[in-house]
């Protein structure tokens, strides 16, 4: 059994070179038809409906302020919400932090302050699992 195709597919990011290469991913996929993008600030765009999922990975590396984003993306979704925090502690970590220390701020999280996070925004159930240098959790919103 197939699962059913997105009938719109939304991408916002707020530097133009990843809009461009999942514009071309979509592209040659076959999906360009049912996908939009913008080049925006996910906190400051309005949108104007919600969604059945959002996923939200390789962002909040670099979010000063997670609460409000998980709240957005909470109040966006109908479903189910999939998110990626990056660890810290640790190897990976480190060198993160040292590759970055000059291009901008980035945030990385124990699992505690995952959980913390998502206890603290009671947008609905959810599920922390531990990967190799990320937490992934699934908030589930239906």
């Amino acid at each position: 059994m197939r699962a059913p195709a997105a009938g719109e597919v939304l991408g916002v990011d707020f530097a133009a070179g990843m809009i461009d290469l999942a514009r071309r991913n979509a592209e040659e996929a076959g999906i360009g038809g049912v996908c939009r993008f913008l080049v925006g600030d996910f906190l400051a765009h309005r949108f104007d409906r919600s969604y059945d999922y959002a996923i939200v990975i390789g962002f909040m590396d670099y979010v000063s302020d997670p609460e409000r984003v998980v709240g957005k993306v909470a109040a966006l979704t109908r479903s189910r919400a999939f998110f990626s925090f990056p660890k810290d502690g640790g190897f990976l970590a480190w060198q993160r932090k040292l590759r970055y220390r000059s291009r901008c701020e980035l945030y990385l999280y124990t699992e505690k302050a995952v959980d913390d996070l998502f206890r603290g925004c009671a947008a609905g159930r959810y599920t922390v699992e531990s990967a190799d240098r990320d937490f992934f959790v699934t908030l589930h919103r239906a």
